[in-house]
């Protein structure tokens, strides 16, 4: 069994957050790896729904802030639909994800988390200009 750290990190390499998993599989494909992820924030949200959510993807009718989203009200969410959101999210480059010094660019790739225990998650955000 295999113990990584997802974190997340700014364009620049920042670190911002990190979520420590063990007991996974020692390889894992990125999309299991994915899911994995937001099981685990939405669980750990759901044991004490709030107003404000840190997780990967927006929730639906959330607003973005600096370190997470905005519910209008305390509520559960809902992993499934979440993990959803994320995988269409990585699909439209919504965010990166490194593994060591290698971009994966799909989902379907193995991750082999004995040999790379930390996994980066940069969210990019769309540039607004006129």
């Amino acid at each position: 069994m295999a113990s990584v750290t997802l974190r997340d990190e700014t364009a620049t390499g920042r670190a911002l957050a990190e979520l420590p998993l063990s007991g996974l599989p020692e390889r894992i494909s990125a999309r299991e790896l994915v899911r994995l992820r937001v099981r685990e924030e939405v669980a750990r949200h759901n044991a004490a729904p709030s107003h404000h959510f840190r997780g990967l993807v927006k929730p639906a009718d959330a607003e973005a802030e600096l370190n997470g989203y905005r519910m209008r009200a305390a509520r559960r969410l809902n992993w499934e639909r979440q993990a959803d959101a994320a995988e269409a999210a990585f699909a439209r480059n919504g965010f990166l994800l490194l593994v060591g010094d290698r971009q994966i660019e799909d989902l379907d790739t193995e991750i082999d988390l004995a040999a790379d225990p930390v996994v980066s998650f940069v969210k990019l955000v769309p540039l607004v200009g006129g």
